[in-house]
């Protein structure tokens, strides 16, 4: 740093720069305020968006695609989660280095990029349409569903009652992000409940009531790089399935770089489950382009030049707060460069500290469920009821089995559940609600906000709105995008719109973590700029998140498109499973 800053030159002439596009606002020129000092007595001055983001990491991926996986083949294949995550990590860490220079999300600074703003609107309005489906609400509808049914919902024979019920879980929502002045406000109070209910119920069964092989399996598994699922000895024919003739099938997990290593021939993969997969890659942490309301929050936190630029009203109660159409810069200095470096270090510490044990403990905790309390190598016939599978072996594990009533010929007659039995198996359907229908609001926020911090910096038309009014184009674009989740849910299923999901949300991380490396190589000081092993390892991160996709597509997309295609058929439930048989 002593050398960075004897090197630091006079820019008094060019100042406040104008790098990039010229279609895009000049910044405004103002002073980098001092960083707060960290002490435990004013913690709650360094929980920013960490917070809200941490809160978020606890949603679809984890809740959903986190258990497909374990109860099919363990913890074995979560290494798959931990490159995810640490490229999120640092992904998030250089999105807000642009926001700490320019009080602008990451997002503006993309199309402040050549060839332009319109170029890019292209570009990201198709890579941000995975975010534009709204998989949450749907699933979210499954355990809502099941409490109020007292069943596991069919999909195909309650289909008209889960479809309402998702509109109506997805359009409830989104009434938080009208109201509480900031609507980053509303998010962290939201988002630090879900952390202390969920996380809370979720030790409590990890403390009580899993062994310390379950965990044993799923900490080893975040490490065991190199394992894929390959084909069982059972599949002659290789297809992933059970065929007549064949043996029960055993998923079987291999470490293809031993094999490699070792001399023998390379394993058939099996793919059968490489959408869900693929999935938990994208889902893990928050993936996509929800990782880019990080930089809003951190302006929104007052963070750096976020300070001087303002924030997102929401419509009730958010009269007072303004958000500049321009971001504004500081001169590079020798005092401003002591306070950019204890900025980011701010920014790194609570993604290190906060943001990333919180993903990791958000996957961990529901695999647990499904590794403690489901059979080894269950797959569901109907995806869509990922959101409940754990419900009953939670129950029985903590309650005690159904007690049955049978009558004189043995014809089952009633099943009730003992009253322990009836409590956990309805605080699980219950933390999986709040899951995913918090998660939902974070996602929808986020895409109103990209969208919406955009147009209101690139658009002339917009640039001429007072800066108070910003709320009133962030509730308008929410009205649009409440119209076009309801015509999705009306008619998608809810595994198929996850599938899509994962799939476009890689394509879009990948190209981002690309660009944001470009953005921050082009339009910072080149004091400001992340080191070249930095930009380097968001760059192959990113080439990692393209691969799974590109993966993913191939064997998907066929698939996807002839289960569309094939008539409905009724599916059975996740049957109550003994906690003492359970995944052993």
């Amino acid at each position: 740093m002593a050398d960075a800053l004897t090197q630091v030159v006079d820019r008094t002439a060019d100042f406040p720069p104008h790098p990039g596009s010229p279609k895009m606002p000049r910044w405004e020129g103002g002073e980098l305020p001092e960083t707060p000092v960290f002490h435990w007595k004013s913690l709650s001055t360094f929980l920013g968006p960490g917070v809200v983001m941490a809160a978020a990491a606890i949603g679809g991926g984890e809740w959903l695609t986190g258990p497909l996986v374990t109860a099919r083949y363990g913890g074995a294949l979560l290494w798959l989660a931990t490159l995810s995550i640490i490229g999120q990590v640092i992904y998030n860490i250089e999105i807000s280095r642009y926001t700490l220079y320019t009080g602008e999300p990451i997002f503006t600074g993309k199309f402040r990029t050549l060839p332009g703003p319109m170029f890019w609107l292209l570009v990201y309005l198709v890579l941000d349409c995975g975010s534009l489906l709204p998989y949450l609400a749907s699933h979210a509808a499954i355990p809502a569903a099941a409490l109020y049914l007292g069943r596991l919902p069919d999909s195909v024979a309650d289909s008209r009652f889960l479809t309402i019920l998702s509109c109506v879980i997805f359009v409830s929502v989104l009434l938080p992000l009208t109201v509480g002045g900031k609507v980053y406000n509303s998010l962290k109070m939201l988002m630090s409940l879900k952390l202390v209910v969920v996380m809370g119920f979720l030790v409590f069964l990890a403390v009580f009531y899993s062994k310390p092989d379950t965990w044993t399996e799923i900490g080893t598994g975040f490490v065991q790089f190199g394992s894929f699922p390959v084909i069982s000895d059972e599949d002659t024919n290789g297809n992933g399935k059970r065929d007549e003739g064949e043996m029960p099938l055993k998923p079987k997990v291999e470490n293809i770089m031993a094999t490699w290593s070792s001399g023998r021939l390379f394993p058939r993969l099996d793919l059968s489950m490489i959408g869900i997969l693929v999935s938990m890659i994208a889902i893990s942490g928050n993936g996509g382009l929800s990782n880019t309301p990080i930089s809003n929050f951190t302006r929104e936190q007052g963070w750096g030049m976020g300070k001087h630029v303002g924030a997102i009203p929401s419509i009730v109660g958010g009269h007072a707060i303004e958000l500049s159409h321009v971001g504004m810069v500081f001169r590079v200095s020798r005092e401003s460069l002591e306070r950019w470096s204890r900025w980011v270090h701010h920014v790194q510490r609570e993604q290190i500290y906060l943001w990333m044990p919180a993903c990791f403990l958000g996957l961990a905790l529901p695999s647990m469920l499904s590794v403690q309390f489901l059979p080894r190598g269950l797959e569901l016939k109907d995806r869509y009821q990922a959101a409940a599978m754990t419900a009953d072996g939670v129950g029985e594990a903590v309650g005690g089995s159904l007690v049955t009533t049978r009558d004189d010929e043995g014809e089952i007659v009633s099943q009730k559940r003992p009253l322990l039995n009836q409590l956990f198996w309805s605080s699980t359907l219950f933390c999986g609600f709040l899951v995913l229908a918090t998660s939902m609001i974070t996602t929808a926020d986020g895409v109103l906000r990209r969208w919406v911090d955009v147009c209101w910096t690139a658009l002339p038309s917009l640039q001429k709105w007072d800066t108070k009014h910003i709320g009133k184009l962030y509730f308008g674009v929410l009205c649009v995008y409440a119209l076009l989740g309801l015509v999705m849910l009306c008619f998608v299923k809810g595994d198929v719109l996850l599938i899509f999901s994962g799939m476009i949300y890689n394509y879009a991380l990948g190209f981002s973590s690309w660009h944001v490396v470009l953005v921050n190589s082009v339009l910072l000081p080149q004091e400001l700029r992340p080191s070249w092993r930095r930009r380097i390892a968001l760059a192959c991160f990113g080439t990692f998140f393209l691969t799974a996709a590109a993966v993913s597509t191939w064997v998907e997309v066929p698939k996807l498109m002839a289960e569309i295609n094939k008539p409905k058929q009724s599916v059975t439930h996740v049957p109550a499973v003994n906690a003492d048989r359970a995944g052993k």
